[in-house]
């Protein structure tokens, strides 16, 4: 059997399919369908879910009902339960939104954002974004989620929306419900200013108190900045908090006198609250407890006779002196009497009033003759007295005088004569010390001017100096020239008295002046040569010669051989100072130490003594040695022995003189 189908029969399946599509289309309203709105309110606010849907035309059709969706209502409360939609900085709201299903069942751990205007409100726990404050918050087994509002401002007024988006709950979709608010501006003022204590003692403390009010009652609800100002506490003569925060609606501060004395008006304000308040506090002035001298200017405390003057002094003193209360701190407005019983000053204020830092003065002019004072300062009507003294002030002449004119050089005998010397440069230093006609030092800066006429004195910038401490001193060199030329350069020295004309002695002149006398010393220096030959023994030239040396003569050998040997230079000036003495090449003998071992400091001297003058300078000026020779056998001595040996000078330029010597020893 065939397995076909017969034109006939195939019709047949047609038709029948063609019945079955028409009843199914019929059976489903038609094409289409749709699934309608839904809305809800809660409280003030109102809430809105999806939407959806769909239309169809069909023979016989009718229209689906729309399905339901989620839904937000928000809502206004006060603190005390009641709805209001009315919000300031003393009323707070609560504001809740409360999620529901599409079921209208509610929504619990549902998150909900909380929007508003920021300029308007905020949110307990917000924080602003971007000018808006925002807050989350989860919905509790009733689906409701609520935040604390509170106005942005004591000053914010105006109306404001605030907006409530759940985020999708069970794969739900997001949902958003909003609701208005108006926002009153709150109206604050000031109680009383209050002080605990309103009569102070001097720096004394007491405590002011303000309360900021609404409506009568003390403001709560938010902090308050409040600024406290005071005359005194302006002047540093009180402490005041300056700005303090309100704590349950009162403000506190603490005030301390510094020396306020007398009735100072304390008034606060705040940006919050439109008028002031204000208080006197009267305060106590302090007494005076004592008076203390504070010093004196000049600050050496020295000045001059009248009409002495000089560089950098003065004749008048400046005493400073401060009244000071129990406390230690100053007092102004206090009169101060001066006194002194010195005869020989003149008192130039007698009566003076201190200023803000307690400070009053007065001056003295010295007199015409050098004496000591102390000046009194005393404050009247006080008993017991309250007085004290300064320290004492000296009037001195302060002019340097001829009979306090010192000069003289570090050294007098430089290694200089010879025009290779290698010696020290500068060769010495010249120092020049003054005093005043009372034996005290002059005034620092006082002005020396030096001249030579051998070498060079002084610096590239200056021929002198000037005092420090009464005294200065500048370089002297060796170097041409060497020859003095009669008279020059002129100078106060030579004018007085003619410069030295020993060759190597350089005459150095110091000069200054007392404003209307010129005031001058002199000292000398040796260009001392760097060798020896005018070496002398026993008034006798020695002999240089090794083949041909100074014969000691003859001792026993337990005896000491002791001899002397004076130093001259060239120009029998002494060897320069420094030189060293000693015994060298010693054979069979033992040389004890040279007495002394270096040349000394000498001055230009005659057979009387130091010469001051240079001119009288005589003679040899060289340093007599004294050398001790003994023999290597002392006792038990075989045979007789003869000593050799040399006696070296050594100038700190590095030059010898090499003096050879014998010496015979015998046994007894």
């Amino acid at each position: 059997m065939k397995n076909a189908m017969t034109p006939i029969a195939g019709r047949h399946v047609a038709g029948a399919a063609a019945i079955l599509m028409a009843l199914v289309l019929t059976a489903c309203g038609g094409g289409g369908g749709s699934a309608g709105a839904v809305s809800g309110t809660g409280g003030s606010g109102t809430g809105t879910g999806s939407t959806g849907g769909g239309t169809g035309t069909g023979s016989g059709g009718t229209t689906a009902p729309a399905p339901a969706a989620p839904t937000v209502a928000v809502a206004f409360t006060s603190q005390g339960g009641a709805s209001s939609t009315t919000l300031s900085s003393a009323t707070p709201l609560t504001v809740s939104a409360t999620v529901l299903d599409k079921d209208k069942k509610p929504v619990p751990q549902a998150i909900v954002t909380f929007d508003t205007v920021s300029t308007l409100a905020i949110f307990a726990r917000g924080t602003s974004d971007a000018g808006v404050s925002k807050v989350t918050a989860l919905t509790d087994a009733n689906g409701v989620a609520t935040v604390t509002m509170l106005a942005a401002s004591l000053a914010a007024g105006g109306a404001g929306t605030v907006t409530a988006t759940a985020t999708p709950v069970k794969d739900g979709p997001t949902v958003t419900g909003t609701a208005n608010y108006a926002v009153g501006a709150t109206t604050l003022s000031f109680g009383s200013l209050k002080a605990e204590q309103a009569s102070l003692q001097a720096y004394g403390t007491t405590v002011l108190s303000v309360d900021v009010l609404s409506g009568g009652a003390k403001f709560t609800s938010q902090q308050v900045n409040v600024s406290f100002t005071s005359d005194c506490a302006a002047k540093d003569k009180a402490t005041l908090s300056t700005t303090v925060t309100t704590n349950n609606g009162t403000a506190q501060a603490v005030y301390r006198d510094k020396g306020c004395a007398g009735p100072d008006v304390i008034t606060v304000s705040s940006n919050a609250v439109s008028q002031t308040a204000s208080t006197t506090i009267n305060v106590a002035p302090p007494a005076a407890a004592s008076v203390q001298f504070v010093g004196a200017s000049p600050s050496a405390q020295s000045i001059v006779i009248r009409g002495q003057g000089g560089n950098g002094r003065t004749e008048t003193a400046t005493l400073t002196f401060r009244v000071v209360d129990t406390s230690g701190n100053p007092l102004s407005g206090k009169t101060v009497n001066f006194s002194t019983t010195s005869p020989d000053v003149v008192l130039n204020k007698l009566t003076d009033t201190t200023d803000a830092s307690g400070n009053v003065l007065t001056t003295v002019n010295s007199g015409s003759v050098a004496t000591t004072f102390r000046v009194q300062a005393t404050l009247p009507n006080t008993t017991p007295t309250i007085s004290t003294l300064s320290d004492s002030v000296v009037v001195t002449n302060g002019l340097p005088t001829q009979a306090a004119f010192s000069v003289g050089p570090e050294s007098f005998n430089v290694e200089g004569w010879s025009l290779n010397t290698s010696g020290t440069n500068p060769a010495t230093h010249a120092t020049v010390s003054l005093g005043d006609r009372s034996g005290n030092l002059v005034p620092d800066g006082t002005p020396i001017v030096f001249s030579t006429n051998l070498g060079a004195i002084g610096t590239s910038g200056s021929g002198g100096c000037n005092t420090v401490n009464g005294s200065c001193s500048v370089d002297f060199r060796a170097q041409n020239p060497r020859t003095a030329q009669p008279g020059l350069p002129a100078t106060p020295c030579n004018k007085a008295s003619p410069d030295s004309t020993r060759i190597g002695l350089a005459t150095i002149c110091a000069s200054t002046t007392d404003g209307s006398t010129t005031l001058y010393g002199k000292t000398f220096v040796f260009l001392s040569g760097s060798t020896a030959p005018n070496t002398f023994m026993n008034g006798a030239l020695v002999s240089f010669d090794a083949k041909n040396p100074n014969d000691l003569g003859t001792v026993k050998s337990s005896e000491t051989k002791v001899f002397q040997l004076q130093f001259n230079d060239v120009n029998f000036n002494p060897m320069p100072s420094g030189s060293r003495v000693e015994i060298t090449s010693m054979l069979n003998g033992n040389a004890a130490a040279v007495v002394p071992a270096t040349v000394p400091v000498i001055a230009p001297h005659s057979a009387s003594g130091d010469d001051t003058t240079g001119n009288a300078v005589s003679g040899n000026q060289g340093y007599t040695h004294t050398f001790s020779i003994s023999s290597t056998q002392p006792t038990e001595c075989k045979n007789a022995t003869q000593a050799s040996f040399n006696v070296t000078l050594t100038t700190p330029g590095g030059s010898t003189t090499s003096i050879p010597f014998k010496l015979s020893f015998s046994c007894p």
